[in-house]
């Protein structure tokens, strides 16, 4: 069975490839029907593998996708080391064969890749690893140029439906003043979050000139998007980005 999945609208190279996945097209059971990839929700543990085969089937990925701990943290795993940590909201590799993956249910993956090809990370972005750095932390622990990375912003909860309290926004601010512009208030006397302004506006920041993507609401979607806002219970989708060939010169794990 096929497997139906979103790819970025970017000029990326074409030795970069990258898929969210949707909802659709799997075995599990509600309320985490049906491609549920996230093995830390309650699934059934023999559901979670076979969908994960089909992706990687369906994708034609070239190893088993780097599935993290994510903690809402800043940590970014080093796929190319043998003791990369599992316990990360963040993965890149500079080697083909080497699948970083982030999975989400209303928080913000980001995808980036270097224009040459060289190197490709994935992050997961909840408003907690926003403002704690894990952008920032990515884009350093890759060791490419900002100015030559091109980054791509798939589906989260869209600021129609990502209400917050002032502790958020302050944490934000504290930051960064212009953050303001990412926060609209409502009636309630909270704040409507806009994560994807939040990103681009750290990414401006970082020097990363080309970003793509944003502004696909998983929470007001409910036939393609798990939403854990929307739902409580439910399953995650996975962002997941690789190369599929080797750089001139470096040896890689799919030879």
């Amino acid at each position: 069975m096929s497997v139906p999945y979103l790819t970025p609208d970017w000029p990326a190279h074409a030795w970069v490839r990258a898929a969210f996945t949707l909802r659709t097209g799997g075995v599990s059971s509600p309320p985490f029907d049906s491609l549920n990839v996230g093995a830390h929700v309650g699934d059934r543990p023999e559901a979670v593998d076979e969908n994960r085969r089909r992706i990687g089937r369906h994708l034609g990925l070239p190893g088993e996708p780097a599935w993290l701990e994510q903690v809402h943290g800043k940590e970014v795993a080093d796929l190319d080391s043998a003791v990369a940590t599992a316990r990360a909201d963040a993965s890149f590799t500079h080697r083909a064969g080497h699948v970083c993956a982030v999975q989400v249910a209303d928080c913000l993956p980001v995808l980036l890749a270097a224009r040459s090809g060289s190197a490709v990370a994935a992050a997961h972005c909840g408003w907690r690893g926003l403002a704690s750095g894990v952008l920032e932390a990515t884009v350093r622990a890759l060791g490419v140029p900002a100015g030559e990375l091109y980054a791509w912003l798939g589906p989260a909860i869209g600021p129609a439906a990502f209400e917050v309290g002032a502790e958020v926004r302050t944490a934000f601010l504290a930051q960064d003043a212009r953050a303001a512009a990412a926060f609209a208030g409502n009636s309630r006397g909270r704040w409507q979050c806009d994560l994807f302004e939040l990103a681009r506006q750290r990414l401006a920041q970082l020097g990363v000139p080309a970003v793509f993507g944003g502004g696909v609401c998983t929470q007001s979607d409910p036939q393609r998007f798990f939403s854990y806002r929307r739902d409580g219970r439910c399953g995650r989708m996975a962002a997941l980005i690789w190369m599929a060939k080797a750089r001139r010169g470096k040896a890689s794990s799919a030879c």
